[in-house]
């Protein structure tokens, strides 16, 4: 009984801060620390049920008063590229998608920096260092990889062609978890960000794997509009998950 109260996880609640997507409002999170001693069916479930994973932190809003945030997946098998999708894949057809290790470069932190200053300078991952950078892709108790995209090599050049997109992903036992992903802010036009969720739903599917989850879709969120195009999905309500087929061009 003591092992087993010792590897169940404990909960804490944050005070509420400012919410970072919906104006007005304050924002609370239920998180619990993620540490190898934890049944790895645990933190598994933990990622399959509405927890987003920060590091070696699991947590999910707990606010009062507001549900906004809303977990959602993408039904791998049954989904279809719409024909800006369709587009967007044939923009980037040039690119070559590399999946490895979790490793941190100096490449990858410089592409990341130059995103975050031109995207979410007033957010909070500004003040992120190499070290943070570090522990971002590093510390992790699952499964984690990274895919790195650049366009195909030229022969006669030789050598690699520059780093333009970067994902950082976990594997869970029924799909990918995409932690985050960031791009070349100059490079708007291929609409990368959008092109690998569409290279991750084409790889869980290769996989086997039945979902993509993409974290919360948050109603009234400008930015986080962009999810409802994957379609058909699933969404975390109070009785599980509920499939949604919205209008999603």
């Amino acid at each position: 009984m003591t092992e087993h109260k010792s590897n169940f996880p404990e909960f804490y609640i944050t005070a509420p801060q400012p919410c970072p997507y919906l104006p007005g409002r304050l924002e609370r999170k239920l998180f619990t620390h993620l540490t190898r001693d934890k049944p790895y069916f645990l933190i598994d479930n933990l990622l399959k049920g509405g927890f987003r994973r920060s590091q070696n932190i699991a947590y999910m809003p707990y606010c009062d008063a507001c549900s906004a945030c809303v977990p959602v997946r993408i039904l791998v098998d049954e989904f279809y590229p719409g024909q800006s999708l369709k587009r967007i894949r044939r923009l980037n057809s040039d690119l070559v998608a590399t999946r490895m290790a979790p490793a941190p470069s100096a490449e990858q932190y410089s592409l990341f920096r130059t995103y975050i200053d031109a995207r979410h300078a007033d957010g909070g991952m500004a003040e992120m260092s190499v070290l943070d950078y570090s522990l971002m892709v590093e510390d992790s108790v699952v499964e984690t990889f990274i895919t790195e995209y650049r366009l195909k090599p030229d022969p006669e050049a030789g050598g690699d062609a520059p780093l333009i997109a970067v994902a950082l992903c976990d594997r869970l036992s029924d799909g990918v978890s995409m932690v985050y992903s960031f791009y070349d802010p100059e490079l708007s036009a291929r609409s990368l960000g959008t092109y690998m969720i569409l290279d991750h739903v084409d790889y869980a599917r290769a996989q086997g794997h039945p979902f993509v989850y993409l974290g919360y879709w948050i109603e009234g969120s400008r930015k986080m509009r962009y999810k409802n195009r994957f379609q058909p999905q699933e969404r975390l309500t109070s009785k599980g998950w509920v499939r949604i087929d919205a209008p999603c061009e």
